[in-house]
């Protein structure tokens, strides 16, 4: 089953710093996905303007990632934390206990990003930060784990960043006429966005910065005609 979220569907919050919508329900407002979608609380789609962002604030018990399409977010938080991440790479933040932090477009341009929750595997965690980075070429054609709490996926991809649940969120960047593919295995589902371009997914069309929700697929064909880049999250099924 694909189910295909269009963009134009999205909730959406529009404030004089930031334009954001949600893929999922957030802040009070309804989104096409509900509450979510297995452990997958939030994915918003943030456009940040320059010189502006979320003020200190806290979280408990997830874990976020964000994913920088343009410009940067920099980031402080209440563990002494602080860094810059620029579009195209990672971080993420395990709140676990508590922590507060501030995410801030520092930049003279607007900030693109999406951020993206997802409940952990047990409560009360030790709350960290970490970012990577994750070079475009690197992922052409190919879906390359950008953070995972699956432990062959981390044996065997150095560099990726741990999340604390049975999930892994892959990217990949594919090519005029190229695709990618991948398998989805039983008891599991997974959650696409397309970050740039247009895709067809098993041949279901999904626009720029479209969602679809993906059950008992096996394999998953992406094709991108004129070229997209590609977020695809690989969750556990519900029992």
């Amino acid at each position: 089953m694909i189910h295909v979220v269009p963009f134009d569907r999205l909730g959406r919050m529009q404030i004089d710093w930031l334009n954001s919508r949600f893929h999922f329900n957030f802040s009070g407002v309804a989104a096409p996905m509900g509450h979510g979608f297995g452990p997958l609380r939030v994915w918003n789609d943030d456009e940040i303007q320059p010189q502006s962002g979320f003020p200190m604030h806290g979280h408990r018990d997830m874990e976020i990632i964000t994913y920088v399409r343009k410009g940067a977010i920099s980031h402080e938080d209440s563990l002494g934390n602080k860094g810059r991440t620029p579009a195209g790479d990672v971080q993420v933040m395990s709140a676990g206990t508590g922590i507060m932090h501030s995410e801030w477009n520092a930049e003279d341009e607007l900030t693109h990003l999406f951020q993206i929750w997802i409940e952990p595997r047990q409560a009360r965690l030790k709350p960290r930060w970490d970012q990577a980075q994750f070079p475009k070429a690197d992922r052409g054609n190919r879906l390359v784990p950008l953070a995972s709490g699956e432990e062959a996926v981390l044996g065997a991809n150095a560099g990726t960043l741990l999340i604390h649940q049975d999930a892994t969120l892959y990217g990949a960047l594919i090519e005029k006429a190229a695709s990618a593919s991948y398998d989805l295995k039983e008891g599991r589902m997974a959650y696409l966005v397309v970050a740039d371009g247009n895709v067809t997914v098993n041949g279901n069309a999904v626009a720029t910065r479209a969602g679809a929700a993906l059950i008992g697929e096996g394999r998953i064909e992406v094709t991108a005609p004129e070229g997209a880049e590609i977020l695809l999250f690989d969750l556990p099924r519900p029992n």
